[in-house]
């Protein structure tokens, strides 16, 4: 089917797939106490139709599920609260629908024929409303002509209300020009670092006492995690594949049911403009025979994509006689028609020729090889499954499993961040995150194909590391905290010195200097605020001190100029133009919020809690 599609048909297949998709639970009824409920609730005389909330909840399910990338159940989203969400949205949507009402807000005729006659599902081929694949759309979505136009007027009449609410907005300009002046000042500084080579004097040598009190006082530093200490047998195809023994014969079979793989037609990567009748196509042909337009202006002239038109890659047996000899009887890329195809009369467009390509079975003998004893490997581990489980159902412990089978044991102190061996399987992090001391072990795959059993021998809880194991690193905290000490207490005296009027670059250290930096400047080996300590200075002269305790270094700057914003360089102008664009849109939707709000409150709300139970009973668990 993706080869038939030219365009404006696969355009159409979309555009009533969307709208299946929007409308497509129509007949969603719900059965109670004998009658037909149709409505979830009402917010003032307007009701809250029962197959809208559930339309409205499968899409929020099917945005979930993607936004996740994965399976998401109700279940789930229900105690996220998605159930929920929706509903006061819709309900929020159905007042300013019966505010509508109320006021006498309409949409005319004139207006809701110029939507339907607008709305590509509902268009032909060529482009033009087709009545029949109008009619034919909402009889596939359960509607009448009649009760579409009716939803379409309301949701006209509800937009209008809308835009009036949100409608005129402005910024201050003052907000604006305060954000632009703050965003776009520039400052400019000149730094130094200390660290360690600046240090001339020899670190202090600590004493026993010294280092057992800074341990005390620092215990969180010397944390061990949660330790569980696990013993587990395991086995991997990698470890099976030396055994599996494989002829050329197999080999050579395998390679021959796998022909289509190693030996590739030519094939051609192709575009297909198709056209209603054989004059409109010769009469392109040789507009683009004469350079009047481009096979891209053509393709964009009917309002389609290249991706519209494109085949991809195709070979001589993918298409039809004719097809096959126009376009594989070309010498190389380029422009072939009008060419008749089951669609009509076609140009055809060649991007690229791919030449055939033959891989000798000599040339893959060796991939085959290893592909096919993995599989081996695989299916033998797959059929000792049941007699390990057996075993462990009979009472054998993993170190007789190791004895008895081709299992291996092994032990690991496992914690999270564990990544050695099977720790790095995320198949076995989860087995021993969830064990418990009174688990039975039980065989478990692994992502490779392989299996694992593992049992939770004893669980460390989360405890200091005795001072003796800790000593080394006690020691290196140390030196590097009375680092910091001597650094911060020279850079206070180099500041001292600047506030006498000494400049920064007559210290006696190398100096670098930043110009016409903004405050969202970072520079590279500097710590994360250290910009902002040069902005939070209020004169030039003043300076700041920023320490980087990880690097073991100590900076200080000395600012030397302030420039303000230019609020006429191109740049502020953006920016301010952003940042009214952003405070108008905020205004606006507080205010749409707040109308909304006074709108439910004057119609009033209620809720059929049945009904909605009864939609989400509907759904997978």
């Amino acid at each position: 089917m993706a080869k038939v599609a030219d365009g404006q048909f696969s355009k159409v297949a979309v555009w009533v797939i969307l709208l299946l998709l929007i409308v497509g639970l129509t007949g969603f009824g719900v059965e109670n106490f004998g009658g037909s409920v149709r409505s979830v609730g009402k917010v003032g005389d307007t009701e809250i139709d029962i197959n809208r909330y559930a339309r409205e909840l499968d899409r929020e399910m099917r945005a979930l599920r993607a936004q996740a990338g994965q399976n998401i159940t109700f279940a789930d989203a229900q105690a996220a609260g998605i159930d929920r969400v929706v509903l006061q949205r819709l309900i929020g949507t159905v007042a300013m629908e019966n505010e509508a009402a109320r006021i006498g807000i309409s949409a005319g005729d004139g207006e809701v024929q110029r939507r339907v006659l607008s709305t590509p599902a509902f268009q032909n081929a060529a482009g033009q409303f087709d009545r029949s694949v109008y009619q034919f759309t909402l009889e596939q979505a359960g509607l009448s002509p009649v009760e579409y136009e009716e939803l379409l007027r309301t949701e006209i009449a509800r937009n209008l209300l809308e835009g009036a609410i949100a409608g005129g907005m402005v910024a201050p300009k003052t907000y604006a020009e305060v954000i632009v002046d703050y965003l776009g000042e520039q400052r400019s500084f000149s730094w130094l670092r200390l660290d360690r080579s600046t240090v001339t004097a020899p670190l202090p040598e600590p004493d026993e006492a010294a280092l057992k009190a800074f341990y005390e006082e620092n215990i969180d530093a010397f944390m061990l995690p949660e330790t569980r200490r696990i013993t587990y047998v395991w086995l991997t195809p990698d470890a099976l594949i030396d055994r599996i023994e494989v002829d050329d014969e197999t080999l050579r079979t395998i390679y021959a049911e796998r022909d289509a793989e190693f030996n590739l037609p030519e094939r051609r990567v192709v575009d297909r403009l198709v056209f209603l009748d054989d004059e409109e196509a010769a009469r392109a042909m040789e507009e683009l025979a004469s350079g009047a337009t481009t096979f891209n202006d053509l393709v964009a002239a009917r309002s389609l994509t290249l991706d519209d038109v494109s085949l991809g890659e195709v070979t001589a047996e993918d298409l039809s006689g004719a097809e096959a000899e126009a376009l594989f009887g070309a010498d190389g890329p380029g422009l072939v028609g009008p060419v008749e195809t089951d669609l009509g009369p076609a140009l055809f467009r060649i991007n690229a020729i791919l030449n055939a390509r033959s891989t000798p079975f000599e040339e893959v003998r060796e991939q085959l090889r290893a592909e096919y004893a993995a599989e081996q490997a695989r299916r033998r581990l797959a059929e000792q499954i049941s007699e390990l489980e057996d075993l462990l159902a009979g009472g054998a412990t993993l170190e007789e499993l190791a004895a008895e089978t081709d299992l291996e044991l092994g032990r690991i102190d496992w914690t999270e961040g564990s990544s050695e061996g099977i720790a790095a399987y995320a198949a076995f992090a989860e087995a021993a995150r969830q064990a418990a001391p009174e688990d039975y072990p039980e065989i478990l795959p692994l992502d490779d194909g392989g299996i694992f059993a593992l049992r939770l021998d004893e669980l460390l809880e989360a405890r200091p590391q005795p001072f003796e194991e800790a000593r080394d690193r006690v020691v290196a905290l140390w030196e590097a905290a009375e680092l910091q000490k001597i650094l911060r207490a020279e850079a206070e005296a180099l500041r001292e010195k600047i506030a006498a009027g000494a400049p920064i670059g007559t210290l006696g250290y190398p100096v670098t200097v930043e110009t016409g930096l903004t405050r969202d400047a970072f520079i590279e080996g500097t710590p994360p605020d250290f910009v902002a300590r040069v902005f939070a200075l209020e004169k030039v002269g003043e300076s700041a001190i920023a320490e980087d305790a990880p690097a073991g270094a100590v900076l200080l700057a000395q600012l030397t100029e302030i420039r303000p914003a230019d609020r006429e360089s191109p740049e502020a102008q953006q920016l301010a133009a952003a940042v009214r664009d952003a405070t108008v849109q905020g205004l606006s939707q507080d205010a749409l919020t707040m109308f909304i709000r006074a709108v439910q409150n004057r119609a009033g709300i209620s809720i059929n809690q049945a009904a909605i139970n009864a939609v989400h009973a509907q759904f997978p668990q």
